[in-house]
């Protein structure tokens, strides 16, 4: 998915505030499940963040077209892993490693079998 760098997205010298680049990766998660045909289920069957490891490589700027890329690790029967990395000029700015799991009612719940297919 591709992100211009917008200059509400900078501090005052230009450069990417760090916290926008997690927004970047959750919007390419969901375009994600949206292209997979899963914004249905997204909605019925949310997943909440367990963990997350950001590793911060090189800054991106105003007016920047960066790439963000979703790579699935694995997943279980309750936890999603996925590797997500934001390139810009085909160089990798920016890796997160993010652990979600799956809930239903508000609560742990298994991954259903709909949204393994997406996945797999």
């Amino acid at each position: 998915m591709q992100i211009r760098v917008y200059y509400e997205d900078t501090d005052c010298m230009g450069i990417v505030y760090h916290t926008n680049y997690l927004k970047y990766c959750e919007r390419a998660r969901s375009e994600w499940f949206f292209a997979n045909e899963g914004k249905d289920l997204l909605k019925e069957n949310p997943f909440a963040l367990r963990e997350i490891k950001a590793i911060y490589k090189a800054p991106a700027k105003l007016g920047d077209i960066l790439e963000v890329k979703n790579i699935l690790v694995g997943f279980d029967k309750y936890c999603l892993e996925l590797k997500q990395i934001i390139y810009k000029d085909d160089k990798a700015i920016f890796e997160a490693f993010i652990k979600l799991v799956h809930i239903k009612d508000g609560k742990l719940s298994p991954i259903s079998e709909e949204l393994k297919k997406i996945f797999e």
